[in-house]
């Protein structure tokens, strides 16, 4: 029987000629990956457990994102530990204030993640760095303290959702719009502890940037992880970033699927997923009479600099509506540098919003854009559960970077195509 490309990764780590879905294994690490939040705790468990060495310095990675710089005596209490413990196992991935970012797009960016790599992370946005042909899963901080020891995790092989992607994006449309639209479809629960699988002559149109952040949000689906196969963009984007070598697998011809889902990239239009479930989707040309109060544009789903282009594209030389706060969060360092060289940074406080140094601060509803009571953002986040970003009461419209940028400028959920048409 044939086997899916996650199976096969799956099959390489656990040292097997083939696995099949359901079946349990332990494979070895690639990575094992934790932030400020989740490191901690697998601190504690290490410690507890009476482990005393990490497996490998180069293959752990730490990174300070979510309240960095510290917002609280908390959140400094938890880098510090961080930084304790990196310092004394020498791990070599341990990024702080001035060198780290938002972490699922600072590894790709790195090198550190590459195509073939079996890894798990202490975050459940793990599963971003199937974009470059990776299996990558979020676990829980005692299953990072374990990996960390060991070197090796347990996991059932899932099965897959063939995902098949054909056409072409239209202006304005981007991968966060193909996510949305498929989460719209199959619901939250729909691809539960399973693959998503995205291949097909639409897949290979998309670039980088759309497929991590396509990957990052294969979770909110439910799935174990997304994956894309490895082509040219691949190896473009991992060339002068993987310095070490790299496997490249292929779904054989008659691997089984639970389903095959196709999706036309030239019939999607900017979504828009109301709260309070990513799977709540609507077109975005249907908000225009809900009135908003803040945009987000970054995180790890929508921080890149493609993203920073949309917006940029949409602001400049315009000016946001009056009551809405504008929050534009570069991912990494090296983002955050191209938009100062590029003029972006300029153009969006000119436009009137402010520009972050990379946090997840608002995302989780930490800091950096808290919402209140009654309040409303359209954000380039990957959730929008009661609460997410604040208050009880408030309200998260998950959106892409162009529809953000779009809304912030008339105040209300707008679709970007009408901003543009009007130029």
């Amino acid at each position: 029987m044939g086997m899916t490309m996650t199976q096969k990764i799956l099959a390489a780590h656990a040292e097997l000629p083939e696995v099949t879905a359901g079946q349990l294994i332990n494979a070895k690490l690639d990575l094992v990956h934790g932030n400020d939040i989740t490191t901690p705790v697998a601190i504690n468990e290490f410690e507890k457990a009476g482990f005393t060495d990490v497996f490998d310095k180069e293959k752990v990675s730490i990174v300070l994102d979510h309240f960095v710089p510290n917002k609280d005596i908390k959140s400094a209490a938890q880098s510090k530990q961080c930084r304790l413990f990196a310092g004394a196992q020498g791990v070599t991935h341990f990024y702080d204030v001035g060198t780290m970012g938002i972490e699922h797009a600072l590894l790709p960016e790195k090198g550190i993640v590459g195509a073939g790599d079996c890894v798990i992370g202490a975050d459940s946005h793990t599963c971003t760095y199937g974009a470059l042909g990776a299996f990558s899963t979020g676990v829980g901080s005692t299953d990072m303290a374990a990996g960390m020891a060991s070197g090796y995790a347990w996991f059932k092989v899932p099965s897959a959702i063939k995902v098949v992607l054909t056409g072409k994006l239209n202006p304005y449309v981007s991968g966060k719009d193909v996510i949305l639209d498929l989460i719209g479809r199959i619901g939250v629960d729909g691809a539960l502890y399973k693959s998503l699988e995205f291949t097909g002559e639409g897949a290979a149109s998309l670039s980088m940037d759309d497929r991590f952040c396509i990957c990052n949000m294969a979770i909110e689906a439910g799935a174990k992880n997304g994956i894309f196969p490895v082509d040219e963009k691949t190896i473009a984007y991992m060339e002068g970033r993987t310095e070490r070598p790299y496997t490249v697998y292929e779904a054989d011809e008659d691997a089984v699927y639970d389903e095959t889902i196709e999706i036309n990239l030239s019939e999607l239009v900017p979504t828009v997923s109301y709260p309070h479930l990513p799977e709540n989707t609507h077109p975005a040309s249907e908000g225009s009479d809900i009135k908003i109060d803040q945009i987000v544009i970054g995180s790890c789903t929508n921080g890149r600099l493609e993203d920073m282009e949309a917006a940029y594209e949409i602001l400049n030389g315009k000016k946001i509506a009056p009551w809405v706060r504008g929050i534009i969060i570069p991912a990494t360092m090296e983002v955050y540098r191209e938009c100062i060289t590029r003029g972006y940074a300029t153009a969006f406080i000119d436009a009137g919003c402010i520009i972050s140094t990379p946090t997840c601060g608002p995302c989780l509803g930490g800091h950096m854009g808290i919402l209140a009571e009654g309040e409303r953002c359209v954000s380039t986040t990957n959730r929008n559960f009661v609460g997410r970003m604040g208050h009880i009461n408030s309200e998260v419209y998950l959106a892409s970077p162009a529809t953000a940028a779009a809304s912030a400028l008339t105040g209300y959920i707008t679709d970007p195509r009408t901003i543009m048409e009007d130029n």
